[in-house]
């Protein structure tokens, strides 16, 4: 028994982030193995509106679990935002026979998703897909681990530069407006301090960043900054320190969207798979507007609502650790 569930759409929405085609995959080949087609929906929301859609084979997913990015595009669609748009995606769904869509992304792709599900009655099931980590619910997102290993072999690049000279690195990390990655990124790399936005006083944090560099004698040190911590992000960073502490030299570097690519980490390969074949037993199982999450290593649902509007917290251990050894 299927619950009336023939066809199902599947899109990539936002930004784009390693094991987003791993979990095309396990959504494309779980769906197939329970005898639902499934239809692919290019560039996200707004291949939704405009009917680029392609149905999926498992032949189609094929060779497509180690590669970065999505292979069916992402975009971000103002357009959707608006109740005509939203009016025009449902004609889509209506016309290929959509009976479900399976929505991965972060924040904005879930918000449309709950929000369409609502004006037209149709199950919504989402995957956790950024490397931002911010989404209530679930302790890993799809991207996550990735990105995290590509930044701190970056931070591991810089060392060897930071040690030759007497400088401040200061290193731009993304992550919308949560620290996981910087946070995390610092203790992994072993840097002096992390400047996040969960912290209220960023001259107090550039203080302590500053202080663990003299504690540990020297006048170079590797400072992670979070691109929303402060209005300007590392570049303003850099103008604070050389204006209190003249004495030292800063350089800026933004990794920009280099965090973003690359060959999905096992972790995140597994975690993708993990989720794609969860979601449709969801949907075999009736349920609907939920994100597919992973607490303690287990699976679990998370109604939407819940996942896009109550606010992850940093881990208060991870942050006293990265204090404790950058001494």
């Amino acid at each position: 028994m299927n619950n009336h569930i023939n066809i199902i759409g599947v899109l990539t929405s936002g930004g784009d982030a390693p094991g987003m085609n791993a979990a095309i995959r396990a959504v494309t080949r779980a769906a197939i193995s329970q005898g639902i087609r499934v239809k692919a929906i290019y560039r996200g929301y707004k291949g939704l509106i405009d009917g680029e859609i392609k149905e999926f084979s498992s032949q189609d997913v094929s060779g497509i679990i180690q590669r970065g990015g999505t292979i069916i595009k992402s975009a971000r669609c103002t357009e959707f935002q608006t109740p005509e748009g939203r009016r025009k995606a449902y004609q889509t769904i209506l016309k290929e026979q959509i009976d479900a869509l399976i929505v991965i992304g972060g924040d904005g792709t879930f918000t449309g998703g709950r929000l369409f599900a609502q004006e037209y009655d149709i199950p919504v099931i989402g995957l956790p897909g950024t490397i931002d980590n911010d989404l209530w619910g679930t302790d890993a997102t799809i991207g996550y681990d990735t990105s995290l290993s590509t930044i701190t072999e970056c931070i591991d690049k810089l060392r060897d530069t930071a040690t030759s000279h007497e400088r401040v690195f200061l290193v731009e990390v993304m992550g919308r407006y949560a620290g996981f990655l910087t946070l995390n990124a610092a203790i992994a790399g072993g840097c002096e301090a992390a400047i996040i936005p969960e912290r209220a006083s960023v001259k107090e944090q550039i203080e302590d960043a500053i202080g663990n560099g003299r504690r540990k004698s020297k006048n170079s040190s590797i400072v992670l900054v979070q691109e929303h911590a402060v209005e300007g992000g590392a570049a303003t960073v850099a103008q604070m320190i050389e204006k209190v502490h003249p004495e030292y030299s800063t350089r800026v570097t933004v990794l920009g969207h280099l965090q973003r690519g690359g060959s999905p980490t096992a972790y995140d390969r597994i975690l993708a798979s993990r989720l794609g074949v969860a979601a449709i037993q969801a949907l075999l199982d009736g349920q609907r507007n939920v994100m597919i999450g992973i607490q303690n290593d287990d699976i679990v649902l998370v109604p939407l609502s819940k996942a896009i509007h109550q606010k992850k917290d940093i881990k208060e251990d991870s942050w006293e650790a990265l204090q404790t050894l950058s001494i």
